[in-house]
């Protein structure tokens, strides 16, 4: 399976956009959405079928017997995150407790146990395709860990497909590295803003230090035309394959506000989503 990762440096810059235009394109078997702190792919994907879902346990989370605690203190005392209250009581808040067992370490009554803690819900669509996606808990950490377990489903659910096309996520913490694993390309999505090219920056630096093989789209690229040769040049003095720009456009504005894709609209947003969509398939099929 050849594996179309589309990210972006900072979120807003038509990363989903585009990765929903991929997979209509190329009429993909599998695919899934890494964003899982903000997963909005299946807004688009529409899938009629509702989904199996699997609770993710993240890190384990302290308990107190209030029937066996001496009343101490010691926990809330050597508790980095104020994670231990007191009021009539020593109680945990599962929100601020990290998981990191030291009051469990150094209870002298043994009072404190580390218990499971559901930090998300997987869900994995079979209707139309193989669709995979999550949704963090408020609050939950190990994000990284949940988009592997994304990644995961979709890959043993459908392992003889040819194409999988795959939301990441924004930025360059732990869930964009883990999306990155095993994948054949990463198509980075940027805008002509300061930010944008700042951050674009980064996620490439991220993605050499993994060894992934990367490419760059520039949406609304007309906005500022200037940023936008900027990007053009910085992409042709480093050899790194710039794949097509995009036009800002009213018309997939509209496609997006209700709900499709913008290459179901005949619009120049969508014609130029379609040349940059050859280009990166030809670039995992070694023709360019």
């Amino acid at each position: 399976m050849k594996q179309i990762l589309i990210i972006s440096g900072k979120g807003g810059t038509g990363k989903t956009t585009v990765a929903a235009a991929f997979i209509e394109l190329a009429k993909a078997g599998a695919c899934a959405d890494c964003d899982v702190d903000a997963p909005n792919l299946h807004l688009i994907l529409k899938q009629q079928v509702p989904p199996i879902s699997i609770n993710f346990f993240g890190l384990p989370k302290a308990q107190i017997d209030k029937n066996i605690c001496h009343h101490c203190g010691v926990c809330i005392e050597n508790c980095r995150f104020d994670a231990i209250t007191y009021s009539n009581n020593y109680t945990v808040d599962p929100f601020a407790c990290e998981g990191c067992a030291l009051c469990q370490a150094i209870c002298p009554s043994g009072a404190i146990s580390m218990q499971p803690a559901i930090a998300g819900k997987l869900e994995l669509y079979m209707d139309k395709n193989v669709f995979s996606t999550a949704k963090l808990r408020m609050g939950s950490g190990n994000s990284g860990k949940l988009v592997s377990e994304v990644k995961a489903h979709m890959i043993t659910t459908a392992p003889d497909l040819p194409l999988a096309i795959i939301d990441g996520s924004p930025g360059i913490g732990c869930p964009v590295i883990a999306s990155m694993s095993g994948v054949d390309l990463a198509l980075i999505v940027t805008e002509p803003s300061v930010s944008g090219i700042s951050d674009l920056k980064r996620v490439l630096i991220t993605a050499a230090q993994f060894g992934v093989k990367t490419a760059v789209c520039i949406n609304k690229a007309d906005i500022n035309r200037q940023l936008s040769q900027e990007i053009i040049d910085y992409c042709r003095q480093n050899d790194i394959p710039f794949v097509g720009s995009i036009p800002f456009d009213q018309a997939a504005i509209a496609a997006i506000n209700s709900g499709k894709s913008i290459v179901a609209l005949d619009c120049v947003a969508a014609k130029a989503v379609k040349k940059i969509y050859q280009r990166t398939i030809n670039l995992i099929q070694n023709k360019i």
